[in-house]
């Protein structure tokens, strides 16, 4: 039985997610960093450098469905909970990886860590499991923005984390995972314990939706309707481009050479353009709708990847300005299709299906960052930036046909739903 008013119950909910958020951007904003530099350092091969960034991508991969699925059954806390716990853990496999050179257990422990990412997207679904409709897109990106603390601080520490970690008989490049370790265990002890009532528990019961033959079924991804697998589409390609491009940045940047400070602090750039514009994106959705948000993100993906491949390899300011870019293009297409997916899905299917989308997304990810040193290593950064640019233009196609496919049937269903 509810005893608590929904919106009194939605306010307490944003603000445990805020504070878990806090703890899990500086968590993931770890192997952002060094991952990289630290894979590039123990294989020897710049070639090889995108495979952190593939492995925990294809972790998160993994873990999206998992806590979607756990969410569904069980509730928000539990799978979020359990998400973050997971990436503490591969956290310190990481570190021991290190610590011991073993390149198998690095790779293993990279998998689970991207556990940490996944659930940190996951959780901006539970700020709009109780949002009213006309305020989900702010919701979602309230949560969204209380990572940028913690995401900004993480990169800003990778020299007196290494410091640290060299004091203590650890490898320099394996410091911010220490962080990491703390941070994501931190993050799944407020949820565990403050995340109370589930407000995905609170908004089953609540609903008032009737059994419907026309909802997506999460487990039949057929069935999905064009405009859910639009807004799944726009995060997919966000998320292909991003991950691609940030992850070869450092290595670029040491290449010319730059000072490890110097690639941290483009990447804090990165990352706070990624979180802290979110409540601007959220304010977009609401007004003009997610289709035209969805727009303006490939507008402005593709603007970045164009100045990061014009950028002199010496001038950390324009690489600064393009990999800002970067991640507001990401906080836009983010947004824009979190809402679509939230908007079209109810409530008994809902954190089933948000798993599934992450799961494309976050494989999405695995790619961009698997294939992103191969081209780094074939033809240069230039060009991967510049193929960046091409990728993002293909958001603006699939958004008119998926416009066009759901037209005939009217309006997409955009439901009042608790």
């Amino acid at each position: 039985m509810i005893t608590v008013e929904p919106d009194a119950l939605q306010r307490r909910t944003i603000r445990v997610l805020l504070c878990a958020q806090v703890f899990s951007g500086a968590g993931l904003a770890a192997g952002i960093t060094v991952g990289a530099l630290l894979a590039q350092d123990m294989l020897g091969s710049t070639g090889w450098a995108g495979i952190p960034s593939a492995l925990f991508t294809l972790g998160s991969a993994v873990a999206a469905l998992a806590v979607g699925k756990l969410s569904q059954r069980h509730g928000r806390r539990p799978g979020l909970a359990v998400g973050y716990a997971a990436g503490a853990f591969g956290s310190v496999g990481i570190v021991a990886a290190a610590v011991v050179h073993s390149v198998p257990l690095l790779f293993v422990a990279l998998l689970i860590y991207g556990s940490g990412t996944a659930t940190n997207l996951q959780a901006r679904y539970a700020g709009a499991d109780l949002a009213r409709p006309d305020h989900r897109a702010r919701a979602i990106s309230t949560v969204l923005v209380a990572t940028t603390l913690g995401a900004v601080a993480g990169p800003n520490l990778v020299g007196v984390l290494g410091t640290f970690a060299e004091d203590v008989g650890i490898p320099r490049l394996a410091g911010p995972f220490l962080l990491a370790a703390v941070a994501y265990g931190a993050a799944a002890v407020v949820i565990a314990i403050l995340l109370r009532p589930d407000p995905l528990v609170v908004a089953a019961q609540l609903s008032a939706d009737s059994p419907n033959h026309d909802d997506p079924d999460p487990t039949d991804r057929r069935r999905w309707p064009p405009t859910l697998i639009g807004g799944t589409m726009v995060m997919v390609i966000t998320q292909l481009v991003m991950v691609a491009v940030m992850t070869m940045t450092p290595v670029h940047m040491q290449g010319h050479p730059h000072a490890l400070s110097a690639a941290g602090l483009v990447i804090s750039i990165h990352v706070a353009s990624m979180y802290l514009p979110a409540p601007l994106s959220g304010a977009l959705v609401d007004r003009f709708g997610p289709a035209a948000v969805g727009v303006l993100a490939a507008v402005v993906l593709a603007a970045s990847g164009v100045i990061a491949a014009l950028a002199a390899p010496n001038s950390v300011a324009v690489l600064s300005i393009a990999l800002a870019l970067l991640g507001f293009g990401w906080s836009l297409g983010l947004v824009a299709g979190t809402t679509t997916i939230t908007d079209n899905t109810p409530v008994g299917a809902r954190a089933a299906t948000q798993g599934a989308v992450d799961l494309f997304i976050a494989l999405a990810g695995a790619i961009g960052g698997l294939l992103s040193g191969v081209v780094v290593a074939t033809v240069g950064y230039e060009w991967l930036a510049l193929g960046g640019s091409l990728t993002a233009a293909v958001i603006v196609p699939v958004l008119v046909l998926t416009a066009r496919v759901s037209a005939p049937a009217g309006t997409p269903h955009r439901r009042s739903r608790r």
